[in-house]
């Protein structure tokens, strides 16, 4: 806050010293001239005095200062950039150049070009099969040397009647002419030619000090009995591409079915091969459950069989005589009377037992 009370006061103080400084030089005019009915007359003299020795160059302007007397007589090399130049009336002179971006435009239709544009005719330019076109063009370029420009080519605009429009037509003529009648029509082909006519015309404008930017071709027509032939052949064209492209249709229409029904029988075949797969599956898994089953249940006979063996083995064993006897007893003891033979050869002995068991076959002969 205090530095900016300072710098005002400061300020202030500036102007007040300027105020006292004016007023002590109009007093010393006063004095001159005698008289204050002379200030008018001498600010006016002031004025084309500071007419005549101040130049204003605009932003988009070079300066060239050009010297009339003296040793150092002729065009300067230096350039002045935008604002108010000095200048020694009737000893200098200052001329100006554009510093912005530039435009020539070919065409023969002059409402299509830019209203700040150099206008000239269409280039026409004749194609390498023999027939005439007429081409809109629009050149970009810039000044890029404007010392060069000045003494190489002139002042004001003549870096365009002596310098662009001469050498715009001759370049496109050079490049766009190898094109045919109908390559004319294909974009990439064209702004390659329109390059290579931007660098034929950059070879010869550079070393006098200007560049092209940019050339681009806007819009080209032939005579209407050619451009009537072009259109019907371009008609024949099309219809000569569409039986084509509908030929190459079919074909693939027909490849496609193929493939369809290609896929079809594969897709078929597949899940025949995975249905038998499935079937084999299944009856591995049928045969396998069988044979385990069958192992099992010849486990389960055997042991049942072994169970009946070990059985009899422990019933032919010690004590199985007497083992019989009490399964006898407990038959005999359902009985209320057993009548048996008692004489003779088959006579029964109840208390024979040992008879009693070889009759039953437990015991044979003589076995104890």
């Amino acid at each position: 806050m205090d530095n900016g009370k300072d710098s005002n006061v400061i300020d202030l103080e500036e102007l007040m010293r300027k105020k006292e400084q004016l007023q002590a030089s109009f007093g010393r005019f006063n004095k001159i001239f005698g008289k204050a009915k002379y200030l008018p007359l001498l600010l006016v003299l002031v004025f084309f005095v500071f007419k005549l020795a101040y130049i204003y160059v605009l932003p988009n302007e070079y300066g060239i200062k050009i010297d009339r007397f003296g040793t150092n007589k002729g065009v300067q090399k230096d350039v002045y950039g935008p604002g108010l130049q000095f200048v020694i009336p009737g000893i200098q002179e200052m001329d100006t150049l554009p510093r912005d971006l530039q435009v020539l435009e070919l065409t023969n239709s002059p409402r299509t070009a830019s209203r700040f544009a150099r206008i000239e005719r269409a280039a026409h330019i004749q194609t390498s099969d023999g027939f005439f076109v007429d081409v809109d063009v629009s050149v970009l370029y810039k000044l890029i040397d404007p010392y060069v420009v000045f003494t190489t080519i002139g002042p004001g605009r003549l870096f365009e009647d002596n310098g662009i429009i001469p050498k715009t037509e001759p370049a496109l003529k050079a490049t766009l002419g190898e094109l045919t009648t109908e390559q004319f029509y294909n974009s990439p082909m064209r702004v390659a030619k329109t390059e290579r006519a931007k660098e034929l015309l950059n070879e010869e404008l550079k070393p006098k000090g200007i560049e092209v930017v940019q050339v681009l071709v806007r819009y080209f027509r032939y005579s209407d009995e050619i451009q009537k032939n072009i259109e019907a052949k371009k008609l024949q064209d099309q219809l000569v591409f569409k039986n084509q492209a509908e030929g190459r249709a079919a074909i693939e229409e027909a490849t496609l079915k193929k493939i369809v029904q290609e896929g079809k029988v594969i897709v078929a075949v597949e899940l025949e091969n995975g249905q038998a797969y499935v079937t084999k599956r299944i009856a591995e898994k049928d045969r396998y459950v069988r044979t385990k089953n069958a192992e099992a249940n010849l486990l389960v006979k055997l042991a049942d069989a072994q169970k009946v063996k070990l059985k009899n083995a422990a019933l032919q064993g010690k004590g199985s005589d007497r083992m019989v006897g009490l399964k006898m007893a407990d038959v005999y003891k359902g009985l209320d009377v057993v009548i048996l033979p008692s004489d003779g050869k088959s006579g029964v002995n109840p208390l024979n037992l040992d008879k009693t068991l070889k009759m039953f076959d437990v015991r044979q002969g003589g076995n104890k």
